[in-house]
């Protein structure tokens, strides 16, 4: 299989997941793996905004630097953030500094706690039933479903920001919503 790389350890994964010890953790670990929790969940939808435009490692490399920068992604806390912590955010070089995505990183954490029945209920609620069968190789991952479209659809009108189709499913990957982990690739959830 194209798709899969054998590492040196052995196991037989995404090639994407074992291209450098950082994805390796992260393909192993985490990726795909389902997260229910409302800060799990906006940590994630914050990081797959910011990862726009740029290339994941990167994301990936300052993930300490944001989890520190932006309250451990308490939304409470993030919520609070006011135009001192956007310019201390803007001066941060162990995050991605561009207001836009900043601005929108608090403005989704106003709106993830106004929802009434959480972050996790209104995310989990797109997840796709029942779950499309794992790709046998990657020309088959979708980078938008309906799903996906929809889900951005209803952000957006919550007044979520920074959050389309693409990212959301790039978040529906990542919290194991969808399972596009290659077929012969170790991970099995």
């Amino acid at each position: 299989m194209v798709d899969v790389l054998i590492g040196d350890d052995g196991l037989a994964r995404c090639r994407w997941g074992g291209s450098t010890p950082d994805y390796v953790e992260y393909h192993d670990n985490e990726w795909g793996r389902p997260v229910r929790d409302d800060v799990g969940l906006y940590e994630r939808m914050t990081l797959e905004a910011f990862q726009s435009g740029l290339s994941w490692i990167t994301i990936l490399r300052k993930r300490p630097a944001f989890r520190i920068a932006f309250a451990g992604f308490d939304l409470e806390k993030v919520a609070a953030f006011d135009e001192s912590d956007v310019e201390r955010l803007l001066s941060d070089v162990g995050i991605v500094r561009n207001r836009s995505k900043i601005e929108a990183a608090i403005a989704n954490a106003r709106a993830a706690a106004d929802l009434p029945d959480g972050l996790a209920q209104l995310l989990w609620s797109f997840a796709p039933d029942p779950a499309p069968p794992r790709p046998a190789d990657f020309s088959m991952v979708p980078a938008v479903t309906e799903e996906s479209r929809a889900m951005a659809k209803e952000l957006k009108r919550r007044g979520f920001r920074f959050v389309g189709p693409t990212t959301a499913y790039a978040l529906m990957q990542a919290t194991g919503m969808v399972n596009d982990h290659v077929v012969g690739c170790f991970v099995s959830l």
